[in-house]
């Protein structure tokens, strides 16, 4: 398989920031292309562009593997409300050979090329959170794409964005049969390699054929005491009593295993390229690894589905914990651990290289331009030399992306979208470093309410829920208490006084805007709650709206136990209301409309879909089920009315009764 010609595209293109006045798309080839550009607006002239100059930046990320960021300005805007058909042709090939020829899948039945919308508004959102290869749910992506094709001929019902709103990846969580892909990707197309300080192993190349690379990575560290602490809260992959168990043991370590893994996950084209042998594993391992390969096997079969969605929506992407690692940054003493040592400092900071790369530039190219040409230049030097990365020029990149403190965007419209970064200016606590941080310090939250106030409506996006359910909530904080916030994974808006306490003062600011919607992921669930100040009568109106995961799901039937003890435990009248942070609040739940009675959480993969009125107040929520079927979220009076006419029509009508 290695002697067949490699084609010329590996991966994309992916529609990312797009408006009238630029486009912006993703894209990984075999080698430096010559690309151009063709528009096919429906009802007006066809355009050719040609991208060169700085409209196509064209990185190394090794000998057969580059990255082109495409982002093209438009002097003549692009119609709004139309199917715009769209073509990437390879000028440097005879014919000119277009998508059709090079990535047919990416074409819907019956087309020639792929099309995206360029919407009137932002009132209608995809979104979804937690794509995880191995987990046993089918693909959430390839769901949202047949829920479009359905939808092709009907622009004015496409979503105006795909909003990916964290754990795009799981670099901490691999399968092993993934890993294997990855290596032999990585070998396939000649992957940067690079200098491994702090670990057992020297560099790269001597970590891919370690046997502890598969499912004992923890191993691999220097076997001190100090770092006793760093293998157990990195790799440890400790049982989480009440939630989950996690599994660091094939955590992504080197930059070419990060991109690898992005190329894996958002195309099947290098899935072609490879015929990864199974690693030598003890008969327990191998047994693990024969189970995962299957579902694998079914991830893999559904890509050429989720590919095209990302071809035809324009996506906007924010990173959660698993994107770089489990419990990111989670308490300030994770953070001088982790980034403590020379190791684990060069893992976390691979990873937000990735990122930079893959997610962060698409969603605000200028204000990622700096760090993107860095990421540039070294890339570019190491390719000329044919070298692995220069190990100091890489740390001294890495440290930027540390410090960068720019990740969260805004994207202008009706409404207005606010990105938030709850991850990398967190609310520390000086005095207790072992407690949860908060998810945004202080400065960040007095930025998110300048950008809030004197609108009208806005859609936050918050991977974690500001407002989510308070018995899971309570559970984290017992842990919290008893010194274990890291079992629990307990970060929520709540785990923190202070940032919970400025977050509730901002949406009960008399000069914050009369519409507010809250789109979130992260927990592995969906759910939906009205929420409204106490004691205010013409005060802002809330809604958080939560989907997760995208291939994700909680364990049954611990989340049904949870849902009912929610409800009991903390029902309207319920005195643990008082012990909560959230009590100048009156937040309602949305019931499921094909959940068990009872139950307000939701626990299926897929994606969120969220419609807004005119003044971003939510019209109809759903969630596309992978399952095949929508599950809706009617309002509270909806699920009233629907009670008393089905009381009325049994002859059963009574006095209402409060749930």
């Amino acid at each position: 398989m290695d002697d067949q010609p490699l084609p010329d595209i590996l991966a994309g293109p992916l529609l990312r920031r797009l408006s009238p006045e630029r486009l912006v798309l993703w894209l990984v080839g075999s080698r430096p292309l010559e690309l151009g550009l063709h528009l096919y607006p429906e009802g007006a002239t066809p355009r050719r562009l040609r991208l060169g100059g700085e409209r196509l930046r064209r990185i190394p990320v090794g000998r057969h593997a580059w990255l082109h960021l495409i982002e093209v300005p438009l002097a003549t805007p692009l119609p709004r409300g139309r199917r715009i058909a769209y073509d990437l042709r390879l000028e440097d090939r005879d014919g000119a050979p277009g998508i059709a020829d090079w990535a047919p899948h990416l074409c819907h039945d019956g087309e020639t090329r792929p099309a995206f919308v360029l919407t009137e508004d932002q009132r209608r959102l995809l979104h979804g959170s937690c794509r995880k290869p191995h987990h046993r749910d089918e693909d959430g992506l390839a769901r949202g794409d047949a829920w479009l094709a359905e939808r092709r001929e009907r622009p004015e019902e496409w979503p105006a964005w795909l909003l990916m709103t964290g754990d795009q990846i799981y670099a901490d969580d691999v399968a092993g049969p993934m890993l294997a892909a990855i290596h032999a990707l990585i070998r396939r197309l000649g992957l940067v390699d690079e200098a491994l300080e702090g670990a057992t192993v020297a560099d790269s190349q001597a970590l891919y054929a370690e046997p502890a690379g598969y499912y004992r990575r923890e191993s691999l560290l220097p076997d001190i005491t100090v770092n006793a602490a760093l293998r157990e809260r990195f790799f440890g992959g400790a049982r989480k009593p009440v939630f989950t168990s996690a599994n660091a043991h094939n955590h992504l370590i080197t930059f070419a295993e990060v991109m690898a893994m992005y190329l894996l996950v958002w195309s099947p084209v290098p899935w072609r390229l490879i015929d990864p042998p199974r690693p030598p594993l003890s008969e327990e391992l191998a047994a693990r690894y024969d189970e995962e390969q299957a579902v694998i096997e079914a991830f893999v079969a559904g890509l050429p589905q989720a590919a095209r969605l990302l071809a035809h929506l324009p996506s906007l992407m924010i990173f959660d914990d698993h994107d770089v690692t489990d419990d990111w940054n989670l308490t300030a003493e994770w953070e001088a651990c982790a980034y403590g040592h020379p190791f684990s400092r060069r893992i976390l900071g691979n990873a937000l290289w990735g990122y930079l790369l893959c997610q962060g530039w698409g969603n605000d190219p200028g204000r990622m331009a700096g760090l993107v040409e860095r990421a540039e230049a070294l890339l570019g030097e190491t390719h000329e030399r044919e070298e692995g990365l220069p190990a100091p020029a890489q740390d001294a990149l890495l440290e930027a992306l540390r410090g960068h403190r720019d990740w969260g965007f805004r994207v202008p419209g009706a409404p207005p979208l606010l990105v938030l970064d709850t991850r990398t200016r967190r609310w520390r606590n000086e005095r207790r470093p072992g407690r949860p941080s908060g998810l945004m310090d202080w400065e960040a939250l007095c930025e998110l309410q300048q950008a809030l106030l004197g609108s009208e409506s806005v859609v936050i996006v918050s991977p974690a829920p500001m407002f989510g359910v308070k018995l899971i909530e309570g559970i984290q904080k017992l842990f919290v208490l008893a010194g274990k916030p890291l079992l629990v994974d307990a970060e929520n808006w709540m785990a923190h006084r202070g940032a919970a306490s400025v977050m509730l003062n901002i949406f009960r600011h008399s000069q914050t805007p009369g519409n507010y919607v809250i789109l979130s992921g992260d927990v592995h669930y969906s759910f939906v709650y009205d929420i409204r100040i106490r004691h205010r009568r013409r005060g802002p109106r809330l809604w958080q709206i939560t989907s997760s995961g995208i291939k994700n799901s909680f364990p049954e039937p611990l989340l049904s136990t949870f849902d009912r003890l929610n409800r009991w435990l903390y029902a309207p009248r319920s005195p643990l209301n008082w012990f909560t942070q959230r009590r100048p609040m009156r937040i309602t739940p949305r019931d499921p409309d094909r959940a068990e009675a009872g139950e307000r959480l939701w626990n299926g993969s897929g994606l969120g879909l969220v419609e807004l009125d005119d003044q971003g107040r939510p019209a109809r929520i759903r969630q596309l089920d992978v399952r095949g079927f929508e599950v809706d979220f009617p309002p509270p009076e909806a699920r009233e009315a629907a009670a008393d006419q089905a009381a009325t029509s049994s002859g059963r009508a009574g006095p209402k009764c409060s749930k």
